[in-house]
């Protein structure tokens, strides 16, 4: 589910004249029965509201006070998220003659005009407050406390997210609550002003205007709208033009709701980066992800925390506590879990994510490097695994073709990243048995993408070229992975020789050093003059510096192979800090066998 709670207001929202009828309370407890909660956020004083209502026992939780405070109905525990009003403004508030005048455990209220008191006594007295209008109400509170923050405070004590949330008022107030959820809603009651604001309207007044989005939230949680609601979605890019000149005004996102993308591409294509950028946005825009990273190339993104390395496999155990934090996002290291191993942890962790995500609606993306580890072309425990409803994922690959066909049928957008990438869709169309479109765009350059889409009825669109939203920070290769850690075998170099008699196998570039000096001479040789070396730096490593100046040196027929291997060790020692002792992979281990891979680079 989406949709996990409803925030509502009370006055003029859920009730009218201060009371709820028994057809919005019907509807309030079929929301309930779903699994999903029911919040009220009202300016109320909580012990007038608690006269007033006879049935706060239908709500999860209820924040007073117009943010100042948090109520639980179960334990009856109340929770203050502001100070008390200053006992100086309320003397003075009284000696102004003001009669309406009430008196919270962290809020003031009076009415009209009398916020002409309330603005001269905040003046006179050098205080830090603010007022806050509600029709004729008037609420004078400390600084930073609107529905909003006690919104906010109140999903975090049900570990829940707003980007789970919908919200729905009927006046001023009510701005800072819908703002806060990923959703809004006004009844059909409500000021104009709050109606332009907000993403739904009802047709219905007050209570019936509550019931009435509670059985649209059932009915598809919310789907059918959100397709419309656009301000939520996940930037890609700019589209490019048919003149490649400037980027058309036209951005191209990725809707939350039904999104199950496959980003593909030759290594050094952009994928990784095109990916880092996404995983910035989902963070700044405060969405939860959970990215499964074979190869450790983003441990060090800052919006995320890593779990497992190259010594450690992380535990599926410890990534679902994290996930259970609404503002934690999760990038798990897989490089210690065998590359055989990797479906059945990812089924596991599926399985999980999945429990968590009916249960909180998080993680809102999962993402899969390397998708073809997880979900091979042959079928695998991870493929069984694949749930019907997926969205919102994100999966990224090399090649389309080593993708399970049970993954492919889920893709709803395919994204080809840089040079290359009509082929890369082309490749993705046959695995995926779907015809390749008529027409193709001519050119696709580095920082762009071709992205091709399936429409509501399921048929696939013209693919557009969008120039990718760049990332905000710089990615950074995972250094410490190449130089000590383990690369499964087909990342893997392997010294065969001319006559493929050897199969010794380098995970990194410290063994690759170490191997390269035992080789014989017609071994190192015959790769050398294929140019295998700087080809696996560049491909896998992801090094072009090293790669370029590798390739100077394999074309450089001048050389001797013990010059020749002089060079390269230098070249990698510069760039690569060398361990006293590398880590030795398991299948180097005594009585174990050594896998396949594929041929030298």
């Amino acid at each position: 589910m989406r949709c996990m709670v409803l925030a509502s207001d009370y006055d003029n929202t859920l009730a009218r004249d201060g009371r709820v009828d028994d057809a919005t309370w019907d509807a309030i407890d079929w929301l309930r029965a779903s699994g999903r909660h029911m919040v009220l956020v009202t300016g109320r004083e909580l012990d007038d509201l608690l006269e007033l209502c006879d049935r706060v026992d239908r709500f999860t939780l209820i924040v007073a006070e117009n943010g100042g405070m948090i109520y639980s109905p179960a334990t009856r525990e109340r929770t203050l998220l502001a100070p008390p009003p200053p006992p100086e403004f309320i003397d003075a508030m009284r000696r102004s003659g003001v009669r309406h005048l009430g008196v919270g455990e962290t809020i003031v209220a009076t009415v009209k005009p009398h916020d002409e008191q309330a603005l001269a006594a905040i003046r006179d007295l050098g205080l830090d407050l603010h007022v806050v209008y509600n029709g004729d109400a008037v609420m004078i509170l400390a600084p930073g406390i609107n529905k909003a923050s006690g919104l906010l405070a109140a999903l975090d004590k049900l570990s829940l997210s707003p980007r789970n949330a919908v919200g729905v008022g009927d006046a001023q107030n009510d701005h800072p609550l819908l703002d806060a959820c990923e959703i809004s809603a006004a009844v059909g009651n409500a000021i104009d002003a709050l109606k332009a604001h907000a993403d739904i309207v009802t047709d219905r007044e007050y209570g019936a205007g509550v019931a009435e989005l509670i059985d649209a939230i059932l009915e598809d949680d919310l789907d059918g709208v959100s397709a419309r609601i656009t301000r939520r979605n996940l930037l890609l890019g700019e589209r490019v033009n048919d003149e490649r000149k400037e980027e058309q005004e036209e951005s191209e996102t990725l809707a939350p709701q039904d999104t199950v993308a496959l980003v593909a591409g030759q290594s050094g294509g952009g994928k990784s980066t095109l990916i880092t950028g996404l995983m910035e946005r989902l963070s700044a825009s405060g969405y939860q992800f959970c990215a499964l990273d074979p190869e450790g190339d983003f441990d060090n993104f800052e919006g995320a925390l890593p779990i497992g390395d190259a010594e450690a496999a992380p535990k599926a155990d410890d990534v679902t506590r994290l996930v259970h934090q609404p503002s934690q996002s999760v990038v798990v290291n897989l490089m210690r879990v065998t590359f055989a191993d990797r479906p059945a942890y990812c089924a596991t962790l599926l399985a999980q994510m999945q429990k968590t995500r009916a249960l909180t609606g998080r993680p809102h993306w999962l993402i899969f490097d390397e998708a073809h580890h997880f979900f091979p072309a042959t079928i695998t425990a991870a493929d069984e695994a694949l749930p019907d409803q997926l969205a919102p994922a994100l999966f990224a690959t090399v090649h389309p073709n080593q993708v399970s066909r049970r993954l492919l049928d889920r893709v709803t957008v395919f994204i080809g990243a840089g040079e290359g990438a009509q082929e890369t869709l082309r490749e993705f169309a046959e695995a995926a048995g779907i015809d390749q479109p008529a027409d193709m765009p001519d050119e696709v350059q580095t920082g762009e993408a071709l992205v091709w889409r399936r429409d509501g009825d399921g048929n696939w669109t013209t693919p557009i070229v969008v120039r990718i939203e760049p990332a905000k920070t710089q990615r950074r290769r995972h250094v410490r992975k190449y130089a000590e850690g383990m690369l499964i075998p087909e990342r893997s170099f392997y010294f065969r020789g001319p006559d493929d008699k050897l199969n010794l196998r380098a995970h990194n570039l410290v063994l690759f050093l170490e191997i390269a000096e035992g080789v014989d001479e017609d071994t190192w040789l015959h790769h050398l003059r294929q140019g295998d070396y700087s080809t696996w730096f560049r491909d896998v490593i992801g090094d072009a510096t090293l790669a370029d100046e590798a390739r100077e040196i394999e074309t450089d027929d001048a050389l001797s192979a013990s010059d020749s291997l002089e060079g390269i060790r230098k070249a990698v020692e510069q760039r690569y800090t060398q361990p006293e002792n590398p880590v030795v992979p398991n299948i180097l281990a005594p009585g174990s066998k050594e896998g396949g891979g594929t041929s030298s680079a």
